[in-house]
């Protein structure tokens, strides 16, 4: 037996509550497949594509009967399955797919362009910056090129 290997019973949702009940051994690409439309038949017909319920088996065997023993189930018994877990109906899977946006730390991001080092006019020449001439050297005479005034980094 594979030590990383898992299969899962999941319940997918539509908006007006049309309930599909699967088996995968990959729960994170099959609910993309269904929320893109990629499966063909009951689940793009109907835009069922919210992840409302799952449960995670190492065995196939248990999954795969655990999923017929949903299916048997009565439409009742299924939500309460589900509300018993998760009562809003939220999408469990809601941002599953979507591009991770990176977050760099304000004191080495360059917004705009900008990039103002504390005391050192070198470094305010390559990026643009210029002092004013009856500078006494604070932050407020620093100005942009383009006469634009440098945000406090607060």
């Amino acid at each position: 037996m594979r030590d990383d290997r898992f299969y899962y019973v999941y319940i997918m949702a539509s908006r007006s509550r049309n309930l599909y009940t699967g088996v995968t051994n990959s729960i994170y690409r099959r609910v993309l497949q269904h929320k893109s439309g990629e499966i063909e038949g009951f689940t793009k017909r109907y835009n069922i594509n919210r992840l409302v319920y799952s449960e995670k088996f190492v065995y196939v065997t248990s999954a795969i009967a655990r999923e017929k023993q949903i299916k048997a189930w009565t439409r009742a018994k299924r939500i309460a399955l589900i509300e018993s877990t998760n009562p809003t109906w939220q999408d469990l899977a809601e941002g599953w797919g979507d591009a991770i946006k990176l977050q760099i730390p304000h004191c080495v991001r360059d917004d705009k362009g900008l990039r103002v080092e504390a005391s050192s006019e070198s470094a305010d020449e390559s990026a643009g910056v210029s002092r004013d001439d009856n500078s006494d050297g604070d932050r407020n005479s620093i100005e942009r090129n383009s006469k634009e005034k440098i945000p406090d980094a607060t």
